[in-house]
């Protein structure tokens, strides 16, 4: 097992175990094909799932395993950690796929896998503050080491028509402009830097969507997107990927929101129409019944996948 440090440490606190269950895992395995061997990468390891099963696929797969979360590299570096040297970790966005590749992988990288979603992990965790499920700090931020600004200090500074647009753009919240004014005018008051506090002020502001579904979430998907740059993220790693896959390489992306499927639907049908790449997926795959009962949290997922051709395709 090598550690490509990028400015990892291992969190003073333990990590614990992982609760993230990979999501479409049997179609992600199908439509990669690790048994092929040679050099694959998990864009967003999170926990290990999908890691651990492309490993597990043959004993000639060699993997480049990042995130930017370094709880979420530690936890995989655990799990991954019975498959030595054939795992290489890196800290570090998925954006900078290009630059953390190993010379002998660059332009044969068989297979590359990126899951756009935040894991259970960090959902489940309240000081990272994702989730109003739990009280915690108004954080978001995935690497907190290097990002400097939290939602509570953008919920601070940004102006209305700012916090409108970013409800309304990132998290396609219809109420929008309600939510930023009512946002306004309870910092005259006191600084929001919990997440219950804000998840309670905006479920006093608008009503429950049907469904069952919390006020508060898009408000939430918006924020941790600003904080993150996750679509500028995304944007730069589906430019990328492709260039450093290999003769017959693949690569699959899963998203969570119309926002980031958006995204990927139409980088991928770009590298289509090039005549370079096939599309494997043409309508994309969401998880059937049996997976949405088994982990709802899987509900809104979409898998997409291309192939580069190979010579004489």
């Amino acid at each position: 097992m090598i550690l490509l440090c990028r400015d990892f440490e291992t969190p003073r606190r333990p990590v614990g175990p992982t609760s993230h269950t990979p999501v479409l895992l049997d179609e992600v395995i199908e439509v990669l094909q690790p048994e092929r061997g040679g050099w694959f990468v998990d864009a967003t390891v999170g926990g290990g799932g999908h890691a651990e099963a492309l490993l597990e696929a043959g004993p000639d797969v060699r993997l480049i395993a990042i995130d930017r979360d370094s709880r979420a590299l530690a936890r995989s570096q655990e799990r991954l950690a019975r498959f030595g040297d054939r795992v290489q970790f890196v800290h570090a966005p998925f954006s900078a796929l290009e630059g953390v590749l190993p010379e002998q992988a660059r332009g044969c990288v068989a297979g590359i896998l990126a899951d756009f979603g935040v894991s259970s992990d960090q959902l489940d965790e309240p000081e990272a503050g994702f989730s109003f499920q739990h009280d915690g700090p108004l954080d978001m931020r995935m690497d907190r080491r290097s990002q400097k600004t939290s939602a509570a200090v953008l919920l601070a500074n940004a102006g209305e028509d700012q916090l409108e647009e970013w409800l309304r753009e990132y998290g396609e919240e219809r109420f929008s402009r309600r939510i930023a004014h009512a946002i306004v005018q309870a910092r005259r008051v006191g600084p929001l830097l919990r997440t219950t506090q804000l998840a309670d002020l905006i479920e006093r502001t608008v009503p429950r969507g049907r469904r069952g579904i919390h006020p508060a979430t898009r408000t939430f998907q918006a924020l941790r997107i600003v904080v993150n740059r996750e679509l500028d993220e995304i944007d730069a790693f589906l430019e990328s990927a492709p260039r450093v896959l290999g003769p017959g390489g693949r690569l699959a992306v899963i998203s969570f929101h119309s926002l980031e499927d958006r995204r990927a639907k139409l980088a991928l049908r770009n590298e289509v129409r090039s005549g370079d790449y096939r599309d494997l997926l043409p309508r994309g795959v969401v998880p059937g019944p049996a997976e949405q009962r088994r982990n709802p949290r899987s509900r809104s997922a979409r898998l997409r996948a291309v192939a580069r051709q190979e010579a004489g395709e």
